[in-house]
């Protein structure tokens, strides 16, 4: 007898042999949504089982005593954050330390992209109360929504006046600096107006890893509560779903190079600064990061009180590996 389940994930490539069937589980009739935004509240979403879920919010629903959803400790969005912020080509900013006393905008406070950001910020001296916050839409084309939530400390973070998209207030000195995990269009065309803080982001980032030991986590799986007692042995199954699906993409990348002119170069870069390890699920394998960012999120004033890797991973339900 097959279980089934539902699944709401973001269209990441490594999920392709998932979706293709070339990894499987025949205990599994997996059923894979590609959504791109996230699920809203899994736990009150009858349309699906489990879903990608956001590690920040994940971690405040913990701290604020919520037990609905179950988090799996399978990352399956991982980056580095020296590259997410943005100045202007004119700009005489080229360190992060630069951007002590400065005004930085910000696509959404509580977002674990963000939090990774600021511990970047931190890990060199510039904290939360070292800087000017502003939280808005990146372009016009983004919505105008409340990107700050209990967030908000008039005077240090607060909203894009006027709700200004910040690509907008960067040109025109309305802000210092942006993070955002994705470009605006154009950002690569040699004529744009925008660059990256950091020139040589590449390098800022194998340091980060060499100095902290791993890639920084954003998203995990999370599991409905009720489902995950009802199919102990789901999370660990799942979990190695996406661990094939991933290494056989990886495999497949090397084999099939011309996918990009240089992908098989930047592969080999890959494998050489951060070993094979680096994308390894499992508690034991991700406990310094988890433990890291739950202080940042203590640090940030994102949660109020310290949380175990227990409090945050129970054992059951779901008897997860260590």
């Amino acid at each position: 007898m097959t279980v089934t389940v539902r699944l709401a994930l973001r269209d990441w490539d490594y999920l392709t042999p998932l979706l293709l069937g070339d990894v499987t589980d025949p205990r599994i009739d997996l059923q894979i949504t590609r959504v791109g935004t996230l699920v809203d509240d899994l736990a009150t979403t009858a349309a699906y089982d489990g879903a990608e879920i956001s590690f920040s919010r994940y971690v405040q629903d913990r701290a604020a005593g919520g037990d609905a959803v179950l988090g799996v400790p399978q990352f399956l969005m991982r980056g580095f954050r020296h590259r997410c912020i943005i100045t202007a080509k004119t700009s005489p900013i080229t360190r992060l330390e630069d951007l002590a006393g400065k005004k930085i905008g910000v696509t959404g406070w509580q977002d674990s992209g963000n939090t990774w950001t600021r511990a970047a910020l931190a890990d060199l001296g510039v904290g939360v109360e070292d800087a000017l916050w502003y939280a808005g839409r990146l372009t016009e084309a983004h919505p105008i929504t409340d990107r700050l939530g209990r967030f908000a400390r008039p005077g240090r973070i607060e909203a894009m006046p006027g709700e200004q998209p910040m690509i907008a207030a960067l040109l025109d000195g309305g802000l210092d600096a942006v993070f955002t995990p994705f470009m605006p269009s154009g950002f690569f065309r040699p004529d744009s107006p925008f660059r990256h803080v950091l020139p040589d982001f590449r390098s800022a980032e194998i340091a980060y890893f060499e100095r902290v030991g791993y890639v920084p986590g954003m998203h995990i799986l999370g599991l409905k509560a009720c489902f995950a007692i009802k199919n102990p042995w789901i999370a660990n199954a799942l979990s190695d779903l996406f661990d094939a699906s991933l290494a056989m993409w990886l495999e497949k990348r090397r084999k099939y190079a011309e996918t990009t002119p240089w992908i098989i170069q930047d592969i080999a870069m890959m494998d050489a600064a951060l070993g094979a390890d680096w994308a390894a699920s499992g508690l034991s394998a991700n406990a310094g990061m988890v433990s890291d960012f739950v202080h940042q999120s203590r640090e940030q004033a994102l949660i109020g009180r310290d949380l175990t890797l227990a409090d945050l991973f129970p054992s059951e339900p779901g008897a997860m590996r260590g």
